[in-house]
């Protein structure tokens, strides 16, 4: 069995940093008829590094102030998206904010996988609270584990074919998602109903429905309450959970509170099963609220919705209707930054069935 050879990226391929042309806004540089793609970091995260249509096209002028791949090669993104390796199966320019292995002498996709494995490891050339920053020379001087190339092949083929595997598993999933939608939508339009129900649903107010409970703060002042955290024994005694905790499917990384400051917030504790809304910016995305393993308590910029009666599941699909979406939109505020308050939610109207009928409704999630 041969041992795996450590060496630097940079002894393993030519390491180039693409170019932009300038101004880039100019559009000299673009043209929609050309075969040549123009790379860039939103293409990347839209089509996670594999790179096989791009929105913008390059003209011969714009060709020429940049570096253009007519082959597959492998990048790395050192700007914006971090550490993100990149794979192009089109013609594409090269961006400055990314740079090419040229030459390598090693397999292109066990590269990639190494790449994306390691992603989490640029992090420690960040400060605190800035933005990571990495460069060419950074990337050439990693020092890297690297099989014979026969074992290369072996170990990218065997990734790749569970990568199939995990995309031909979420087709079914959105399939699936999408039956759900449609279920759904005909339970709650009443176009559907259980056998045995046929009573009209009752029209109510979501404040009827529901305790609608915003944060409340110490003296008004979020800040203040977070700096009291030193003074107690279990500074990391509650989780303070904000909507980015939930977008980030409940992973982290979490923001805390003290015991003492839990117990002052007591109207915002948190127990699982509650819902979660957005109330300004992307208004009407709602969350519920997983068994974690500490207190919660909820920060500003979110809305608690606990049910008075239905339960929680039932009123969690209620809440993503249709026609719920276009009643929170009505009452949303336009503007840069767009926003509910909470009287304006509790007043809107929904229709419930009783209570023996909602529980009918399947547990999809």
């Amino acid at each position: 069995m041969n041992a795996w050879e450590k060496r630097k990226l940079g002894e393993l391929a030519n390491i180039r940093r693409g170019a932009s042309p300038r101004p880039i806004k100019n559009k000299k540089w673009f043209s929609q008829t050309s075969q040549v793609g123009w790379i860039r970091i939103s293409d990347v995260t839209e089509q996670n590094g594999r790179i096989h249509q791009v929105e913008q096209h390059l003209s011969d002028a714009g060709q020429k102030k940049t570096l253009v791949l007519k082959s597959k090669h492998l990048l790395l993104s050192i700007a914006a998206t971090v550490g993100k390796p990149v794979q192009n199966y089109i013609q594409v320019g090269v961006h400055d904010g990314f740079i090419v292995f040229m030459d390598p002498k090693f397999d292109l996709d066990f590269m990639f996988y190494f790449l994306e494995k390691y992603r989490p490891n640029w992090a420690r050339f960040g400060q605190p609270g800035s933005q990571i920053n990495i460069n060419s020379e950074l990337v050439r001087d990693l020092v890297v584990s690297i099989p014979t190339a026969h074992e290369q092949v072996a170990v990218a083929q065997f990734i790749i074919t569970l990568d199939n595997l995990i995309a031909a598993t979420q087709d079914k999933i959105d399939a699936l998602e999408q039956a759900k939608k449609a279920l759904l939508q005909r339970l709650f339009d009443q176009s559907w109903r259980f056998k045995g129900y046929s009573d009209p649903w009752e029209k109510r107010k979501l404040g009827e429905i529901f305790n609608v409970v915003t944060d409340y703060v110490a003296n008004g002042s979020f800040k203040s309450l977070r700096q009291r955290v030193s003074t107690y024994s279990n500074p990391n005694f509650a989780y303070m959970i904000r909507l980015q905790d939930a977008s980030n499917n409940w992973k982290g990384p979490w923001l805390y509170t003290d015991q003492q400051s839990y117990s002052f917030l007591a109207k915002t504790k948190l127990n699982p099963g509650d819902i979660l809304m957005s109330n300004v910016g992307s208004v009407g995305k709602f969350f519920l609220v997983p068994d974690l393993d500490r207190p919660m308590t909820l920060a500003p910029n979110a809305i608690l919705l606990r049910s008075m009666t239905y339960s929680t599941y039932f009123l969690f699909q209620l809440l993503q209707t249709s026609s719920m979406t276009e009643s929170i939109n009505e009452k949303t505020t336009p503007g840069v930054q767009q926003k509910i308050n909470k009287t304006d939610l509790k007043k809107i109207i929904t229709n419930v069935p009783t209570l023996n009928e909602s529980s009918m409704v399947p547990r999809l999630q």
